[in-house]
């Protein structure tokens, strides 16, 4: 029992030590804001804060041994008196900034989650209120240069997606099935953040490098939304189209990856037989895209209706029906036509998705499904969704983009099959 109590005391302590840890991690930073003030003028600098912190870690110490009400009457006690040392240094100073009182009582709070269980939550948010605190002056030139159309955009884009998603049904609806509002409604969302973080990332390094930053952030969620999206901006910045042409052949040639990746972990089998055509069609993408975005040489991107809607909505609404409608016309003809085979429902859920359809594969080659057909089925399902890809660039972009895009995505496409057939002889 000693031991025990002694173990239980050593664990106190540390906590206790971390408590005072995190306070002079915030502490730190705010002394060195205040570095130049005459000594005696500051609140709160690097001794303040770490015994704030110390303080915390105390109170928790006290309430985990007595009754929780400590820590309320506590947290009470030290607003107060952050609130009488702010209305002391506002006397003195026209600064009207309780940027001070707010940390020094997130310092408590840190102190006393230390101590109650909340370790890792306690240090991980000590860590970006310093962050926050040290890029105050990021911060604020952020939010001049922020035009108001962005800010509603960036509203919107946390309605539809943290407001509205949760809400939908994540079951199938309608005739066969086929509707399901959580899924259709995510590639919703999928899009417009596509579009949203094109529009930062290209104000914020440039077209060049935004365009490829996006690009490769569509390629691990969804490289037919990229396609969409860069499709529109090419009508609106034909001049760009070399460019938008390179993101996109940068984001279809990660769905292989992304493949291999996600059939690893079902079926190993599968991915020694893929890899090599997965290899081959990723590089028939990536190498123009090298190429392309190497010899382009783009300045500013003109203002057009596109910088003034940075997300898009209503190209992700417009998809999302065309989604819902494919994904009806799919099931309906598996319906009608039986069970024509493995290669066909491939190739008709290759028209709107390749990881459903992939992962589907992937779990049968396991059971009674061939590794060969397997294998082949996923083939002919990216393959489709690449030629679909193209036709939305055909359909849609502006004719300088498809010119680049076409000829390589049938490429591709060619190169995969002949790799096929050479290993399957």
């Amino acid at each position: 029992m000693e031991l025990a109590t002694l173990v239980n005391d050593q664990y106190a302590l540390w906590n206790v030590f971390i408590a005072l840890l995190l306070g002079a991690i915030i502490g730190t930073q705010r002394g060195w804001v205040q570095r130049n003030s005459a000594e005696g003028s500051r609140v709160a600098g690097l001794r303040t804060y770490s015994l704030v912190g110390l303080l915390g870690g105390l109170i928790g110490v006290l309430a985990l041994q007595t009754s929780f009400l400590v820590i309320g009457f506590a947290l009470v006690a030290t607003v107060i008196l952050a609130a009488i040392a702010f209305i002391a240094q506002q006397k003195q100073s026209d600064d009207l900034s309780i940027t001070g009182v707010v940390s020094l009582v997130l310092t408590f709070v840190l102190g006393v989650l230390a101590v109650c269980g909340e370790t890792v939550v306690a240090a991980a948010a000590a860590v970006l209120a310093a962050l926050v605190l040290d890029n105050k002056k990021a911060l604020h030139q952020g939010l001049q240069r922020l035009q108001e159309y962005e800010l509603d955009a960036a509203l919107r884009l946390l309605l539809i997606s943290i407001v509205l998603l949760p809400l939908l049904p994540n079951r199938t609806f309608g005739p066969w099935n086929a509707l399901n509002p959580y899924e259709i409604w995510w590639m919703v969302v999928l899009i417009a953040s596509i579009s949203f973080v094109g529009y930062f990332a290209i104000k914020i390094g440039g077209p060049k490098r935004g365009i490829l930053f996006t690009s490769v952030f569509a390629g691990l969620s969804s490289s037919t939304a990229l396609t969409l999206q860069f499709s529109h901006l090419s009508r609106a910045q034909p001049n760009i189209s070399p460019l938008l042409a390179s993101g996109i052949l940068l984001s279809c040639g990660t769905m292989f990856p992304r493949l291999l990746i996600v059939l690893s972990l079902i079926n190993p089998a599968l991915v020694t037989l893929l890899w090599p055509i997965a290899l081959v069609m990723m590089m028939a993408l990536y190498l123009p895209a090298w190429w392309i975005w190497r010899r382009s040489d783009i300045g500013d991107i003109e203002p057009s209706e596109q910088q003034s809607n940075p997300l898009a909505l209503q190209s992700a609404l417009f998809f999302g029906v065309v989604l819902a409608a494919i994904m009806l016309a799919s099931h309906a003809l598996s319906d009608w036509f039986g069970e024509a085979g493995t290669l066909l429902l491939a190739a008709l859920s290759g028209i709107t998705d390749v990881d459903a359809i992939s992962l589907a594969l992937g779990r049968q080659s396991t059971q009674q499904l061939g590794v060969s057909t397997a294998a082949l089925g996923i083939l002919i399902a990216a393959s489709v969704n690449t030629l679909v890809k193209m036709g939305m660039v055909v359909a849609i972009g502006d004719r300088a983009l498809w010119r680049w895009i076409a000829p390589v995505m049938s490429g591709c496409v060619v190169v995969g099959g002949i790799v096929f057939w050479f290993f399957e002889r």
